[in-house]
C-alpha cells in the first residue's frame, strides 16, 4: 500500500477528505506523516485523531536553513511515497523538492493558469474570480516546483459562479467539490505510482546466481 505524506497549514478539511477516502478504500493508500508550518492548525489535530503520525516544522522549531533537510529526512523516516499539499501555505522547500521530485502535488481553487501565483490563495481567489465576472471557477491538482502554482496540471474540475454569489458562497461550493475532486484524483495517482513501479521491477535485468 502507498504511503501519502500530507502537508497543511490551517483547517485540513482537504486532509480530512484524504483521510476518509483512503479509510473507505477509494484511495489505494494510506496516510503516514502530516507536516504543519502551524502548531495550532486544526489539521494537526485531525492527523491525530486518526491515530496518523504528526509533525510542526518552522522557523519556530528550526533554522531555515534546517527546515528543508529536517522534513525530506522526516519523510523518508514516514517511508512516504509521495506528498498532497492540502492548505500548506508554505512554498516547498528545495531539499524537498529535489527528494520527491514529480511526486509532490497541490490542490489550487481555481483553474490555474488563472487566479493562481503568490498571493492568491484562501479567499482572496474567490473574490478574483468575481472581480473579473467569470462565470466558471474549479479545483487544479498539479505537480509541485519552484514556481508557486506553475507545475504540471494533472486534472482540473469546473464549478459553476452563479448569480447573486458571494466570496464566501462560491468559495463554500468550490470546497465541496475539492473534497471529492481530490479524492477521485488521488485515486488515480497512486494507481500510476504503483503501475510504474511494478513496470520497473518487470524491466529489471535477471541475475542467474549459478552463472555469476
Amino acid at each position: 500500500m502507498k504511503r501519502i505524506a500530507v502537508f497543511a497549514s490551517h483547517n485540513g478539511s482537504d486532509l480530512q477528505a484524504v483521510i476518509d477516502g483512503c479509510a473507505s478504500g477509494a484511495i489505494g493508500a494510506e496516510v503516514c506523516l502530516v507536516i504543519s508550518n502551524n502548531s495550532q492548525s486544526f489539521a494537526l489535530e485531525r492527523a491525530r485523531r486518526a491515530g496518523i503520525p504528526t509533525l510542526h516544522i518552522s522557523s519556530t522549531t528550526h533554522a531555515k536553513e534546517e527546515i528543508g533537510p529536517a522534513m525530506v529526512q522526516a519523510l523518508l523516516d514516514a517511508r512516504a511515497d509521495m506528498v498532497m499539499l492540502c492548505g500548506y501555505m508554505k512554498q516547498v522547500p528545495a531539499e524537498v523538492l529535489a527528494a520527491y521530485e514529480g511526486r509532490i502535488f497541490n490542490i489550487h481553487p481555481a483553474l490555474l493558469p488563472k487566479h493562481g501565483g503568490p498571493g492568491m490563495y484562501g479567499i482572496r481567489v474567490h473574490e478574483a474570480v468575481l472581480r473579473e465576472g467569470d462565470t466558471e471557477t474549479g479545483v487544479t491538482i498539479h505537480r509541485v516546483n519552484n514556481v508557486i502554482d506553475g507545475g504540471d496540471i494533472i486534472d482540473q474540475t469546473r464549478v459553476p459562479v452563479e448569480e447573486g454569489d458571494t466570496p464566501e458562497t462560491l468559495a463554500a461550493r468550490v470546497l465541496e467539490r475539492e473534497h471529492t475532486f481530490l479524492v477521485e484524483v488521488l485515486s488515480q495517482l497512486v494507481g500510476e505510482l504503483q503501475e510504474q513501479e511494478e513496470k520497473a521491477k518487470e524491466e529489471e535485468p535477471f541475475i542467474n546466481d549459478r552463472e555469476s
